[in-house]
């Protein structure tokens, strides 16, 4: 031990004719891809016996379809965490005798000292002995290797569920995804069997978590600058059983780069442009984003972005197939500080040339793939076509004096309209002015074919 040290001691017998004898089937949490991985095929032959667990499941009369099965010979006990259930059954292969009091005392610290643990020694051999205990009474001091354990759980302790951790699940300092907006994210995200994930900006690490949870083959790594949080990650990691987690202290962008790509991205801090400048080559390769936005000016700026970028067509997707072709910026209030439920403004700019069609043009394009609008908003001095369009559609008009499209705060910047108006886009200072405080942009200017008019859409917030 380590198994592993052995490994360049027998690949130097390459080109001989050599047996390697191991215990049980060796392509079940055996020695047989630690072998084979450094051969080629037709260097070697295999000749399983029955494995570990089927000896195991054979003497306890368990069905093998109905158990967890797991090879913890140099792997933490915390993998079993999210197997642990009252009266659900797993069966354990364990480095020695020593390691089953560990596992003893893990399950006991956990809550289930009451499991029954079967102890099952050198199955199948001379040497064969099988020993009953639970976890909390475990006392045996003379555990002969190789060494199986079959255990029933049973305890007062918490159960980890499969979907909808609690935040209570994990250390944090209050850098979390909040459970309800964890489930919207990971629903966005949409992990794969086999996919990997970059979480940048970790915080508590709760994301890549529950990613790695949703299937046994997915890989994630987590970004995280603060020192103390990549620590707590660690430990959230191997305390929730996915020990499998890479997390990486660092800056992202800057560490990014010796990265491979991932299939998907969650930003849950540090957003920036350029660190969206960054990602999108990944997006080109066949990434898709996940971006929560936290504040006023994060949302604008994913709005802004997606607006400018577009969605990457199929074509560009290369070999990551079709479900893995577009973008997804799916914005979210993690805190879950603010009610969403103000009032849906859609606001005007338009010049002299323009008439009531064109408005209506712009209404439709900004409108697209949104709630209905709620109201109408437009320069004090320009109430005339917004006014017959609300009467048409039975909205009201909110008029915005000069004072307040300039408080407000628009992300496009016209230069034309910065010199007429003393604000970046009329369309988008009225929407946001008439909105009220704290109104977030649903969506930047849109423009009419004939150019004439804009409209962009902002929501409300109340707290």
């Amino acid at each position: 031990m380590p198994f592993e040290d052995g490994i360049a001691r027998l690949i130097g017998h390459r080109g001989r004719r050599v047996v390697m004898l191991a215990s049980g089937d060796p392509f079940w949490f055996g020695a047989g891809t630690s072998v084979t991985r450094h051969l080629s095929p037709g260097e070697w032959t295999a000749h399983p016996a029955p494995s570990s667990f089927a000896l195991a499941a054979a003497r306890l009369g368990w069905g093998l379809e109905d158990c967890t099965c797991l090879g913890l010979h140099a792997a933490p006990f915390g993998r079993l965490r999210p197997h642990i259930a009252r009266g659900r059954r797993a069966i354990v292969l364990v480095r020695d005798g020593a390691a089953v009091g560990g596992l003893a005392a893990y399950l006991d610290a956990a809550g289930f000292g009451a499991s029954a643990l079967h102890v099952l020694e050198a199955l199948g051999g001379p040497r064969e002995r099988i020993r009953h205990t639970t976890a909390a009474t475990m006392a045996f001091d003379d555990i002969a290797h190789p060494v199986a354990v079959g255990i029933v759980f049973d305890g007062a302790g918490a159960v980890m569920p499969q979907a909808g951790l609690s935040d209570d699940w994990f250390a944090h300092d209050g850098q979390i995804t909040k459970s309800p907006i964890r489930a919207v994210t990971l629903a966005a995200l949409a992990p794969k069997p086999g996919e990997s994930l970059w979480d940048i900006g970790a915080g508590s690490g709760s994301i890549g978590i529950s990613w790695l949870l949703a299937h046994p083959s997915t890989r994630a790594t987590a970004f995280e600058a603060d020192p103390v949080r990549t620590r707590r990650i660690v430990d959230n990691a191997a305390t929730l059983g996915v020990d499998r987690l890479v997390v990486v202290e660092g800056r992202a962008p800057e560490c990014l780069d010796t990265q491979a790509c991932p299939d998907a991205v969650f930003v849950g801090g540090g957003l920036s442009e350029a660190l969206l400048r960054a990602l999108w080559p990944r997006v080109e390769q066949g990434a898709r984003i996940v971006a929560n936005a936290v504040t006023l000016e994060s949302e604008a700026l994913l709005t802004q972005w997606q607006a400018a970028q577009g969605e990457p067509d199929a074509d560009r997707g290369g070999a990551g197939g079709a479900d893995r072709d577009a973008t997804r910026l799916a914005r979210a209030v993690s805190g879950g500080a603010m009610d969403v439920s103000g009032m849906i403004v859609a606001g005007f700019g338009f010049n002299t040339a323009a008439d009531a069609a064109a408005l209506r043009a712009a209404l439709a394009a900004a409108q697209q793939g949104l709630p209905p609008v709620e109201a109408l908003a437009a320069p004090d001095d320009k109430q005339g076509l917004p006014g017959e369009i609300a009467a048409l559609l039975g909205l009201p008009l909110i008029t915005v004096d000069p004072a307040a499209l300039t408080a407000a705060s628009p992300v496009t910047r016209s230069p034309v309209s910065l010199a007429v108006r003393g604000t970046g886009s009329v369309a988008e200072a009225a929407a946001l002015a008439a909105a009220g405080q704290g109104a977030r942009l649903l969506t930047l200017r849109h423009i009419s074919p004939c150019r004439r008019a804009t409209c962009a859409i902002a929501q409300g917030f109340r707290p």
